[in-house]
């Protein structure tokens, strides 16, 4: 069977304008490389995880505050202390708060609570000599921290006291008060 090199030119001329021809009826294979026709398809809980996360009980309404008891003084002991360390820098402030808690913790001292006040700013402001213009020099933050203490020793007292007093840093002002 010889075929002419014209008549195999015409077939593979033929058989490649085939391949270059898009069909008529598309697959749905096809269909997905151009259009995303499962956009508008149901997903069926694919990609779901919320149902992995534990359950939460429902939030309940918060009831008005209620007021902690304040433990009243006896012979040997003293009642509700307020430890009040207040200073310009914070983070000497939080530090030295954060020495309190610990030492009462290690001295067998119950802390009722431990909280920040909020910040007092004090704007200081400068005269000139030649007029009645002020202008702000300089705004200080006052940060304020409590520890509650409740029910500490009489006889351990003095050695909390005089432990807290050696080891006050410079800048902090130190207050305890019987509530």
């Amino acid at each position: 069977m010889q075929v002419s090199v014209t008549q195999q030119a015409f077939v593979l001329n033929q058989a490649l304008t085939l391949c270059r021809a898009t069909p008529s009826i598309r697959h749905p294979v096809w269909a997905s490389v151009n259009e995303r026709q499962y956009k508008s398809m149901p997903t069926h809980g694919i990609g779901r995880w919320r149902h992995l996360l534990p359950k939460e009980a429902p939030k309940k309404k918060k009831d008005k505050h209620q007021m902690k008891q304040i433990i009243a003084a006896t012979d040997t002991a003293y009642g509700t202390l307020n430890v009040k360390v207040s200073g310009y820098d914070m983070t000497v402030v939080e530090h030295y708060s954060q020495y309190i808690h610990n030492l009462c913790n290690w001295l067998g001292i119950k802390v009722a609570e431990s909280y920040a006040l909020p910040t007092k700013s004090t704007e200081v402001m400068l005269m000139q000599e030649q007029g009645t213009k002020m202008y702000v020099d300089a705004i200080l933050k006052t940060h304020e921290r409590v520890v509650q203490l409740s029910s500490l020793n009489a006889a351990l007292c003095p050695v909390f006291m005089d432990v807290l007093l050696k080891n006050q840093p410079e800048g902090v002002q130190l207050s305890v008060k019987e509530v």
